[in-house]
């Protein structure tokens, strides 16, 4: 997947209800984290919360594919790196990688399909010409 430059990076510290009775992150608070991530990115892409109420058009999840490769713990500092992947006509690709900051390791790889819609109709909307490309 190709990148172009949009990406954002996000840090969550793994609380108690993070996790389960062993004290691992569980597959859900993830899941919380990457979408914080991406919500942030959405605003650097034009699609920031106040203009999404505004417009009625939002970014929804068509898909998610994740690799859970090595268990945050509680405590654990976490760094979400978000880049805008391949950009279709209606669709976008975003990927995701969690580190643990203490020492690197990759907790996590995804990457999630969104669409644009507007609601409360649930029409599909084109992506905008030159959407994701960097300004300047």
């Amino acid at each position: 997947m190709e990148g172009n430059g949009m990406e954002m990076e996000t840090r969550e510290e793994v609380m108690f209800f993070d996790t389960d009775c062993g004290g691992v992150v569980h597959n859900l608070a993830y899941l919380r984290m990457i979408e914080t991530c991406r919500t942030r990115l959405a605003a650097k892409l034009g699609m920031d919360l106040k203009g999404m109420a505004e417009s009625s058009i939002y970014p929804v999840l068509v898909r998610t594919e994740a690799d859970y490769l090595k268990p945050g713990k509680l405590g654990d500092w976490i760094a979400i790196q978000g880049k805008l992947g391949e950009v279709g006509k209606a669709r976008f690709w975003c990927t995701f990688e969690m580190r643990r900051e203490s020492d690197g390791v990759l907790l996590l790889t995804a990457k999630q399909c969104l669409a644009l819609v507007k609601m409360p109709e649930g029409k599909p909307v084109r992506l905008p010409n030159g959407f994701g490309k960097a300004a300047g």
